[in-house]
């Protein structure tokens, strides 16, 4: 008999449970890489084999050379055949050490696309897939002729961060060239991006050989960025089924994800449409289930768990074995998250009949209902907004950095 397939997933965040526990429902052994300060969060741990801590460095970071060094001491006895980055941050950490043990998976090269968003957005305009202006923060004369030529507002944005920490909106020549100066030695960390207003969509998907097998698109009620930066509270709805916009979201993430080189993932898009012009641009993407619980808005629609199919995906794929999609309903969601005042919020009032999860975190209110009606879904969504608002919302900064 074959000896079970060995997994080892790497995560910065506490997030993955749902992988871990499907994972090992496959038969697999688990190992989890994780922070040292992260050893207490609830892990399933009657899923996880063993645990490998990690002590971050005072810049919140892993020294990869020890990382290394420690796995290569674990490998002597342990086989490890697979390795799976389950946050953004883990995606470069991931391709590193496959490369250095020559582990099958995505290497550093393609990792790039979905880590660096320069990268990203240079390879997608040379696949011909439409990106809002950009340039790299290197040279001045450059940058210059970037400002004469895509007029602001402007969006600095950090090369390797994710979701909205580190962006910053500029709306003139002299404020952007002080925030470029303010980021000194740093500033080739960043890009510039021309700020296009528009409606923004994330879309969900499942890649196997190189081919999208499951795709589920939304929109963003309220933007990360305008959610981070403004204090707002957090929603997303599904989009109409078999609509334009459905279609269009659809096949820009299928672009995409093959000019990137995809082969098996979970993925998460970001894809704005402009309102000056009505086209679609790309935004960002990422070799991952998308965070803020969209996964629990995506389950409730389509009926698809994304950790627990990613898992079944990259066991089947291991093994040399078919994989089969379960069967795709089609409800409409909608996801509320909001920080809240309250350490513990009471979630009484999340009552409706739609209501089929609710956010049982520290100083975090929020849930996910379900309709067949996306009217009905809206409805509860702004209902909700409103109850949040008045009796819970909190906010607070948009960190710099990420918080780990």
């Amino acid at each position: 008999m074959a000896r079970p397939l060995t997994f080892l997933c790497v995560s910065t965040f506490f997030k993955g449970n749902d992988f871990m526990r499907a994972c090992k429902e496959q038969g697999n052994m688990v190992y989890l890489l994780t922070a040292k300060k992260l050893e207490d969060k609830p892990w399933v741990r009657d899923s996880i084999d063993e645990f490998f801590y990690v002590q971050e460095n005072t810049q919140g970071t892993y020294d990869m050379q020890h990382v290394i060094a420690g796995l290569a001491h674990v490998m002597r006895d342990r086989p490890i055949d697979r390795i799976v980055a389950l946050d953004d941050f883990d995606v470069e950490k991931a391709a590193l050490l496959r490369e250095h043990f020559r582990i099958p998976g995505m290497g550093q090269t393609t990792a790039r696309y979905f880590r660096d968003k320069l990268a990203m957005r240079t390879k997608a305009a040379e696949a011909g897939i439409r990106v809002p202006g950009f340039i790299g923060l290197f040279n001045d004369k450059a940058i210059n002729d970037f400002i004469q030529s895509h007029p602001g507002p402007w969006m600095i944005k950090p090369r390797s961060e994710a979701s909205a920490t580190g962006i910053k909106k500029l709306h003139n020549d002299h404020d952007l060239w002080e925030a470029i100066h303010s980021l000194g030695d740093r500033r080739h960390e960043h890009l510039v991006e021309q700020f296009k207003p528009g409606h923004v969509y994330h879309v969900d998907s499942l890649t196997l050989n190189g081919r999208v097998v499951f795709s589920w698109n939304s929109q963003y009620i309220a933007p990360p960025f305008d959610v981070a930066h403004g204090g707002g509270i957090f929603r997303s709805a599904t989009v109409p089924f078999d609509s334009a916009e459905w279609h269009a979201l659809e096949t820009m993430a299928v672009d995409v994800l093959k000019a990137f080189g995809m082969k098996h993932s979970a993925s998460h898009t970001e894809v704005i449409r402009c309102h000056d012009d009505g086209q679609y641009y790309f935004l960002e993407t990422s070799s991952r289930v998308g965070g803020a619980h969209l996964s629990n808005m995506v389950e409730a629609s389509s009926g698809i768990n994304l950790w627990k199919e990613w898992a079944r995906l990259e066991t089947a794929v291991a093994r040399g074995e078919d994989f089969k999609l379960p069967r795709v309903q089609r409800d409409y969601s909608g996801i509320i998250i909001s920080l809240a005042r309250q350490q513990w919020p009471d979630l009484s009032p999340f009552n409706d009949p739609e209501v089929v999860w609710r956010m049982e975190e520290e100083y975090h209110v929020g849930c996910v209902v379900r309709s067949k009606s996306r009217e009905r879904v809206l409805e509860l969504l702004e209902s909700y907004a409103t109850l949040i608002r008045n009796d819970y919302h909190a906010s607070a900064p948009a960190p710099d950095k990420p918080t780990h």
